[in-house]
């Protein structure tokens, strides 16, 4: 958020004020071939509407038990609202690597930092409705968390841990509860773990 301040004349006391505005910053997403070379920059509603490649990061976090924590995506989310994913996945800023960008959003999101670990990352592309694309660069971290959350509601609704089984279970019976990208990178983090 851009902070920006107006003080009126301090000649005439009484007239003085200070006025601030909140402006929302345009986010901007990392466009890549698919070596990860760097093509250029974009707002990031346009890329996803554009299909166009570009960097991303999920966090998948697991307690002592072997659960797997998912977040339920805010109301207020521009796509795929309400819906549970992996902990957190969202994009590097320019300049930001992926395990910066991974430790931010985790702090951002959730409100809590632990040690992450880079485990693979592949290409995907993922309708996620709406005339919206997720193709995406996508590096995968995991790491261990057992602690007090502290939710920013305007991207988490609730948070909860889950066995494996049971999440399988439940996407089976129920996979419009699940964004799509959470789906496709689940499968190949079994793919990578499950040899």
């Amino acid at each position: 958020m851009i902070l920006s301040y107006r003080i009126a004349s301090a000649k005439n006391f009484q007239n003085t004020f200070i006025k601030l505005t909140f402006v929302e910053m345009e986010e901007l997403v990392v466009l890549v071939n698919p070596q990860d070379e760097v093509l250029g920059l974009m707002e990031k509603q346009q890329a996803h509407i554009n299909g166009l490649l570009h960097r991303a990061f999920s966090v998948f976090l697991f307690n002592s038990s072997g659960e797997m924590l998912l977040q339920k995506r805010a109301a207020k989310k521009y796509h795929s609202p309400y819906q549970w994913t992996n902990a957190v996945c969202s994009h590097p800023r320019d300049n930001e690597t992926y395990l910066e960008a991974a430790n931010r959003r985790l702090k951002e999101e959730l409100g809590i930092f632990t040690e992450l670990s880079e485990k693979f990352h592949f290409i995907y592309k993922a309708d996620v409705g709406n005339g919206l694309w997720e193709h995406e660069l996508d590096h995968v971290f995991t790491g261990f968390f057992e602690g007090d959350f502290h939710l920013n509601k305007d991207e988490v609704e609730e948070v909860r841990y889950i066995s494996m089984k049971d999440l399988d279970k439940e996407i089976s019976e129920h996979p419009e509860n699940f964004t799509e990208w959470f789906k496709i990178i689940l499968e190949e983090y079994k793919h990578h773990f499950n040899k």
